[in-house]
């Protein structure tokens, strides 16, 4: 029982005291928490050294291949160089953007929650349209056969798709717009086009490509065209300009004064051996893989990888790798291994910084083994990281070396224009719809 002295209410003071003496114990039991924490880890630490990288406690990666690819994609999403999802648009839904359900499972390798979970960054929509039957467009390639139409309703399909879903998907046309895009956690979505014979044999038409926000078009498809040869597929096909035609000298030409990236993937070796040695800028091959590895024609010889490079006679590239099963292994035999193998290999003749990853989902039929869809690239830098590749290289590999390939055309570009290099209207000289020119 209280004594008539001891007031009912306690006083400020004493209030501000006990308060005081519980922060203080407080405090006390947090420190000595984190001491023993620190303790702990110094002592696990001198018996595994590797233990801190495991927890994140360090700059190194962890042990486990598949905390480390997840570590290696947290600070370096994927930026893959060709991903055909607008022509699963064309032909499952007629390019009816309003139907398409991206946020949910796709009938192919890419939709939104795969490409969350496979940590993507970003990728080239391929504006792509097949190649004209040689028969309807004649053998100097002058029949009109709704290339460039179908062309524009790919482009058209592919912005509307970025524009349905914005908390996912951003626009871009530039490297900054790029980095602005993963730095918000979206999708870096840009547009290429996949063969000049969606040009209409018009260097006029790139150009109103480019405006339109195309930022690479590879120079042939599995077809020749006005500007240059193709290699075919799997077997190469006999040549026809015997590289670049004299208008396809004119269009890389142009296409590095725009800033449009010179994509050489499906190309023969004449004419990616003459674009490398005829571009100002560097190039890329959107989706190519390594012949050594598997010999077919449309993947790239040793004697081409040797051209690229930072050394004299050499143009900066890079050459980001196919997952399509025949190009990278035998019937049946496709598999993480053998991607892998492809990528070692690139980086072993062209040099580490000169390979990325150009998957060609949704455009082909057969996966590897351990790489079915856009939500498996993790697997595929774990496996790289428990061959010894390292932090740095993997991120290089995953797109820090397309997007110096990409600024490093940007800056060509941007010294073409200021030198004030002029476009260029040469007309390819087969048309016949337009007069001669003849000097009055």
């Amino acid at each position: 029982m209280s004594s008539e002295r001891e007031p009912l209410i306690s006083s400020v003071e004493d209030e501000t005291v006990q308060r005081d003496s519980r922060t203080l114990r407080n405090r006390a039991l947090v420190w000595s928490v984190l001491v023993v924490v620190v303790i702990f880890v110094a002592v696990v630490a001198l018996v595994d050294p590797s233990f801190v990288s495991d927890i994140g406690l360090s700059g190194k990666l962890p042990r486990d291949p598949k905390l480390a690819a997840q570590r290696v994609l947290d600070i370096a999403p994927v930026i893959d160089g060709h991903i055909d999802l607008p022509i699963v648009a064309r032909f499952g839904w007629r390019n009816n953007v309003t139907d398409i359900p991206l946020d949910s499972q796709m009938p192919m390798h890419v939709d939104i929650p795969r490409l969350r979970e496979g940590k993507v960054g970003g990728f080239f929509w391929s504006v792509f349209v097949s190649c004209a039957n040689p028969e309807d467009e004649g053998t100097d390639f002058l029949k009109a056969t709704w290339r460039v139409r179908d062309t524009l309703e790919q482009i058209d399909v592919a912005k509307g798709l970025i524009s349905k879903y914005p908390d996912d998907f951003a626009y871009a046309v530039s490297t900054s717009g790029i980095k602005s895009a993963i730095r918000d956690h979206k999708i870096a979505s840009i547009l290429g086009v996949e063969g000049a014979h969606q040009l209409g044999n018009s260097i006029a038409v790139l150009r109103q490509y480019y405006e339109l926000g195309v930022r690479y078009v590879t120079l042939t498809h599995s077809c020749h065209n006005a500007f240059a040869d193709s290699c075919g597929m799997l077997i190469p096909s006999a040549p026809r300009h015997y590289g670049l035609s004299p208008l396809g000298f004119r269009l890389v030409e142009e296409m590095n004064r725009l800033g449009m990236l010179v994509d050489l993937s499906h190309t023969s070796d004449m004419t990616a051996t003459q674009a490398l040695l005829h571009s100002k800028a560097p190039v890329i091959w959107s989706h190519s893989s390594a012949r050594a590895i598997h010999d077919v024609a449309r993947n790239v010889p040793d004697e081409v990888l040797s051209l690229v490079g930072f050394g004299d006679g050499q143009r900066d590239a890079v050459v980001m790798v196919n997952f399509n099963g025949p190009f990278v292994a035998a019937d049946g035999e496709a598999d993480i291994e053998a991607v892998a193998d492809h990528v070692e290999h690139i980086a072993k003749v062209a040099g580490v910084k000169h390979v990325g990853i150009g998957s060609d989902y949704d455009g082909i039929q057969v996966t590897p083994k351990g790489l079915e869809d856009v939500s498996k690239y993790p697997a595929l830098i774990a496996e790289l990281y428990q061959r010894g590749w390292s932090k740095q290289d993997l991120a290089g590999l995953t797109g820090g070396n397309f997007l110096r390939v990409f600024e490093g055309a940007e800056k060509v570009a941007k010294e073409l224009q200021a030198a004030g290099t002029l476009p260029k209207y040469d007309i390819y000289d087969k048309r016949e719809d337009l007069p001669i020119y003849r000097e009055l």
